[in-house]
Protein backbone atom coordinates (compact mmCIF):
# COMPACT_ATOMS: atom_id res chain seq x y z
CA UNK A 1 0.00 0.00 0.00
CA UNK A 2 1.48 3.51 -0.47
CA UNK A 3 0.85 5.91 2.32
CA UNK A 4 0.76 9.35 0.96
CA UNK A 5 2.18 11.44 3.74
CA UNK A 6 2.20 15.00 2.12
CA UNK A 7 0.60 15.37 -1.53
CA UNK A 8 4.18 15.34 -3.11
CA UNK A 9 5.08 12.73 -1.08
CA UNK A 10 4.71 8.64 -1.37
CA UNK A 11 6.06 6.02 0.85
CA UNK A 12 6.00 2.46 -0.54
CA UNK A 13 4.99 -0.37 2.03
CA UNK A 14 4.31 -3.59 1.34
CA UNK A 15 3.36 -4.79 -2.20
CA UNK A 16 -0.47 -3.68 -2.60
CA UNK A 17 -0.86 -0.28 -4.41
CA UNK A 18 -3.40 2.44 -3.12
CA UNK A 19 -3.05 5.39 -1.23
CA UNK A 20 -4.42 6.82 2.36
CA UNK A 21 -4.86 10.52 2.35
CA UNK A 22 -5.39 13.22 5.23
CA UNK A 23 -6.66 12.39 9.05
CA UNK A 24 -6.85 8.52 8.10
CA UNK A 25 -2.60 8.62 8.10
CA UNK A 26 -2.75 9.91 10.69
CA UNK A 27 -5.62 7.22 12.26
CA UNK A 28 -3.60 4.08 11.00
CA UNK A 29 0.11 5.38 12.32
CA UNK A 30 -1.93 5.78 15.62
CA UNK A 31 -3.56 2.29 15.67
CA UNK A 32 0.04 0.73 14.27
CA UNK A 33 1.59 2.44 17.03
CA UNK A 34 -0.67 1.50 19.88
CA UNK A 35 -0.82 -2.40 18.38
CA UNK A 36 2.91 -2.51 18.44
CA UNK A 37 3.73 -1.42 21.82
CA UNK A 38 0.80 -3.01 23.62
CA UNK A 39 1.96 -6.21 21.58
CA UNK A 40 5.69 -5.99 23.36
CA UNK A 41 4.42 -7.34 26.51
CA UNK A 42 3.28 -10.43 24.48
CA UNK A 43 6.41 -10.54 21.78
CA UNK A 44 8.97 -10.56 25.15
CA UNK A 45 7.05 -13.24 26.50
CA UNK A 46 6.72 -15.29 23.91
CA UNK A 47 10.47 -15.13 23.03
CA UNK A 48 11.18 -15.81 26.46
CA UNK A 49 8.97 -19.08 25.95
CA UNK A 50 10.91 -19.97 22.89
CA UNK A 51 14.03 -19.54 24.67
CA UNK A 52 12.73 -22.23 27.72
CA UNK A 53 11.41 -24.22 24.96
CA UNK A 54 15.26 -24.27 23.11
CA UNK A 55 17.14 -24.32 26.50
CA UNK A 56 14.55 -27.76 27.79
CA UNK A 57 15.29 -29.06 24.12
CA UNK A 58 19.29 -28.73 24.29
CA UNK A 59 19.62 -29.52 27.74
CA UNK A 60 17.54 -32.81 27.15
CA UNK A 61 19.83 -33.61 24.00
CA UNK A 62 23.02 -32.87 25.73
CA UNK A 63 22.15 -35.23 28.58
CA UNK A 64 21.58 -37.80 26.47
CA UNK A 65 18.16 -37.97 27.44
CA UNK A 66 16.41 -38.58 24.09
CA UNK A 67 12.65 -39.42 25.24
CA UNK A 68 12.81 -36.07 27.20
CA UNK A 69 14.18 -34.35 23.89
CA UNK A 70 11.48 -36.14 21.79
CA UNK A 71 9.01 -34.40 23.99
CA UNK A 72 10.09 -31.36 22.56
CA UNK A 73 10.10 -31.91 18.98
CA UNK A 74 6.78 -31.22 16.85
CA UNK A 75 4.69 -34.23 15.94
CA UNK A 76 5.28 -34.44 12.61
CA UNK A 77 9.03 -34.11 13.60
CA UNK A 78 8.77 -36.89 15.83
CA UNK A 79 6.90 -38.87 12.59
CA UNK A 80 9.55 -37.90 10.14
CA UNK A 81 12.44 -39.06 12.28
CA UNK A 82 10.82 -42.07 13.48
CA UNK A 83 9.54 -43.27 9.84
CA UNK A 84 13.37 -42.08 8.47
CA UNK A 85 15.16 -44.14 11.36
CA UNK A 86 12.53 -46.86 11.62
CA UNK A 87 12.69 -46.78 15.21
CA UNK A 88 11.13 -45.49 17.80
CA UNK A 89 11.86 -41.31 18.64
CA UNK A 90 14.26 -41.55 21.75
CA UNK A 91 16.26 -44.80 19.59
CA UNK A 92 16.36 -42.64 16.41
CA UNK A 93 17.61 -39.86 18.13
CA UNK A 94 20.24 -41.15 19.75
CA UNK A 95 21.74 -42.56 16.39
CA UNK A 96 21.53 -38.69 15.06
CA UNK A 97 24.67 -36.68 14.80
CA UNK A 98 23.09 -33.82 16.39
CA UNK A 99 25.28 -32.17 18.74
CA UNK A 100 23.79 -29.58 21.49
CA UNK A 101 24.29 -26.01 19.56
CA UNK A 102 25.65 -24.31 22.64
CA UNK A 103 23.87 -20.80 24.27
CA UNK A 104 20.52 -19.18 22.55
CA UNK A 105 22.26 -15.72 20.35
CA UNK A 106 19.08 -14.51 19.06
CA UNK A 107 15.12 -15.67 18.79
CA UNK A 108 13.15 -14.20 16.42
CA UNK A 109 9.42 -14.54 16.69
CA UNK A 110 6.94 -14.27 13.52
CA UNK A 111 3.64 -15.46 14.89
CA UNK A 112 3.04 -18.89 15.59
CA UNK A 113 6.53 -19.61 14.44
CA UNK A 114 9.76 -18.89 15.46
CA UNK A 115 14.09 -19.21 14.39
CA UNK A 116 16.30 -19.93 17.52
CA UNK A 117 20.20 -19.05 16.62
CA UNK A 118 22.52 -21.16 18.86
CA UNK A 119 26.05 -20.47 19.07
CA UNK A 120 26.57 -23.89 16.87
CA UNK A 121 22.91 -24.52 15.37
CA UNK A 122 19.79 -23.10 14.72
CA UNK A 123 16.29 -24.36 15.36
CA UNK A 124 12.99 -23.56 14.33
CA UNK A 125 9.65 -24.01 16.62
CA UNK A 126 6.38 -23.60 16.12
CA UNK A 127 3.68 -22.93 18.88
CA UNK A 128 1.13 -25.71 19.39
CA UNK A 129 -1.48 -26.10 22.11
CA UNK A 130 1.11 -27.57 24.52
CA UNK A 131 3.39 -24.86 24.05
CA UNK A 132 6.68 -24.14 21.45
CA UNK A 133 7.87 -27.23 19.74
CA UNK A 134 11.16 -27.68 17.62
CA UNK A 135 10.07 -28.49 14.59
CA UNK A 136 13.53 -28.43 12.43
CA UNK A 137 16.78 -28.97 14.14
CA UNK A 138 20.51 -28.58 13.38
CA UNK A 139 20.12 -26.17 11.32
CA UNK A 140 22.78 -24.57 8.78
CA UNK A 141 22.32 -21.14 6.43
CA UNK A 142 22.93 -21.72 3.26
CA UNK A 143 23.47 -18.46 1.19
CA UNK A 144 20.22 -17.62 -0.81
CA UNK A 145 18.48 -20.71 -0.21
CA UNK A 146 16.86 -22.15 2.94
CA UNK A 147 18.63 -23.97 5.87
CA UNK A 148 19.66 -26.89 5.67
CA UNK A 149 18.11 -28.99 8.62
CA UNK A 150 19.66 -33.02 10.18
CA UNK A 151 16.25 -33.15 11.68
CA UNK A 152 12.69 -32.12 10.45
CA UNK A 153 9.36 -32.68 9.81
CA UNK A 154 8.06 -33.73 7.09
Amino acid sequence: MAVDLHPDVDVEVGRMAGRVRGTAVVLALSVAASAAVSGCGAVSERRDDVRTATAAFEDALGEGAYARACGGLAPATVEELEQSAGAPCARALGEESLKPGGAVRVVDVYGNQARAVLARDTLFLSHFATGWKVVAAGCAPRPGTPYQCEIKGG
